[in-house]
């Protein structure tokens, strides 16, 4: 099980760790990576109590939602759930066709990658009842770990060859900017909350699953820290914003073997292709509720199967024996639920055709925002996936236990609801400002000395790699 939640949550977000401390600096990164990490780790634990609490026909995050606060929980959680199973899945094209012009060069522009993913992708999300299995989260992990080595070897390994007079990293000049907007990176990381309950349901001791949370968040933090700090140690502030980016062209200085590159990619690709039909799914289900009025035992409590023998006088052998047959055949019959509702006539035409609307529109937006992938990352970590994996967890922890809640606990779970909602909304807003109010007019021409490290306080060290002492040491700031 404590694997399953480590393939689960190890993905994309690892791309953006060093950039965290390009951004913040070594202290400030670190304070923050700490914070989110204690944060989240409460959180999950937090959702996984109230689950151990909650009857056995809670088996959705909109099912808890609305067993703590009603049917205002279960939509807070659900609109916020489809945010996420929407954004998330863009970043993912953005991210793909990115990844193709750096395999392909000269080949399409983003645009048509972007498209030509869509469309490969199709076949995939117009399967009926995908579901995430333990083989797919584990691939797709793998996928995630073998581009983070390799991008770092390659890195790690030119930078060492270039920098072979031993030259200082240059450090950032942070400021409460730069240390804030690392929190929507930290959430789309650290985004486990979703995928509590159905490992909660299927695991034989669910009582154990607070102490596997504790101990997988805290594996998964030190790998986190792991990527970050041996990225930055070897460019220091002069990191991209995704490290695959390091290692695709010749900003840095050096050009890295080509053969490396494009498996990094294809391992990166190889995430980005199983985790956007996954993270979809329970989208279009979603949307096939509230325009077709299917999956309606999704959006409902329904009675538990065993509470006919809650009251029973002798719960005896016999008792069990029965009540075993009805339990099973309740299990497969939700189980099989959402397939049969797919083989009823005319339904599945109109999904397919919702389907493909859906992905196009996906698409469309992708193919909008292609130059803003690390803005559209901080927009879908900090708002969507920030309150549905930190803020309503602890809401839904201390709405339902109540009174047996410790007072320092409650304090600190205040505390924590409190500094993650201002950092949400801080964070949410400055992610926004570029998505949806783009700069007007032609982008600049490309010049040899433009900024390329935007991370690196004003000076030389925006321009030109480190490495070029001369550069460095003969560098007039220009008048404007």
């Amino acid at each position: 099980m404590s694997f399953s939640l480590f393939c689960c949550v190890y993905g994309i977000g690892t791309l953006g760790m060093p950039g965290n401390y390009a951004r913040a600096g070594y202290f400030w990164a670190t304070l923050a990576l700490v914070f989110m990490a204690a944060v989240n780790t409460y959180a999950t634990v937090c959702l996984s109590k109230v689950m151990l609490e909650a009857p056995k026909n809670v088996r959705t995050m909109g099912d808890l939602g609305e067993f703590v606060l009603g049917c205002t929980g279960r939509w807070l959680m659900t609109i916020t759930q489809i945010m996420t199973c929407i954004l998330v899945p863009i970043a993912f094209l953005v991210l793909g066709g990115i990844m193709c012009t750096i395999m392909f060069p000269d080949s399409y522009h983003t645009t048509t990658w972007i498209i030509i993913m869509g469309l490969s992708l199709l076949p995939v999300t117009l399967i009926p009842t995908l579901k995430e299995g333990a083989g797919a989260a584990a691939a797709g992990a793998f996928g995630t770990i073998v581009a983070d080595a390799i991008a770092l070897y390659l890195l790690v390994d030119n930078m060492h060859d270039l920098n072979t007079a031993g030259v200082a990293t240059p450090k950032p000049d942070p400021g409460f900017k730069q240390v804030a907007t690392t929190f929507g990176n930290l959430a789309l990381a650290y985004g486990a909350g979703i995928v509590i309950p159905a490992l909660q349901r299927d695991h034989s001791d669910p009582t154990r699953m607070p102490r596997i949370i504790y101990v997988t968040l805290g594996v998964i933090s030190v790998c986190f820290m792991i990527v970050a700090i041996t990225g930055v140690s070897a460019v220091g502030c002069q990191i991209p914003g995704n490290l695959l980016f390091a290692i695709a062209g010749s900003k840095n200085g050096f050009l890295a073997n080509r053969g490396g590159v494009i498996l990094a990619m294809l391992a990166m690709q190889l995430h980005v292709t199983i985790a956007f039909a996954v993270i979809m799914t329970p989208g279009f289900y979603i949307l096939e509720r509230v325009i077709f009025g299917l999956h309606k035992h999704n959006f409902t409590l329904e009675a538990e199967v065993e509470t006919g023998y809650d009251k029973a006088e002798t719960p005896g052998a016999a008792a069990n024996k029965d009540a075993e047959p009805l339990a099973i055949a309740g299990e497969v019959e939700a189980h099989d639920r959402d397939a049969a509702t797919y083989r009823q006539p005319g339904v599945y035409p109109k999904v397919a055709a919702l389907r493909v609307v859906i992905v196009a529109a996906a698409v469309a937006i992708a193919c909008a925002w292609e130059e803003r992938l690390l803005d559209l990352l901080d927009f879908t970590g900090a708002s969507c996936i920030a309150v549905s994996c930190m803020i309503l967890p602890m809401v839904f922890y201390l709405k339902h236990f109540g009174n047996r809640v410790s007072v320092p606990e409650r304090v600190w779970a205040y505390f924590a609801i409190l500094a993650t909602l201002f950092l949400a909304v801080y964070a949410t807003v400055l992610a926004a400002d570029p998505l949806f109010n783009p700069p007007s007019g032609p982008a600049p021409q490309p010049k040899w000395d433009n900024v390329k490290f935007s991370f690196c306080p004003a000076g030389s060290y925006q321009h030109i790699t480190f490495t070029n002492v001369s550069y460095h040491k003969n560098f007039t700031s220009p008048l404007y």
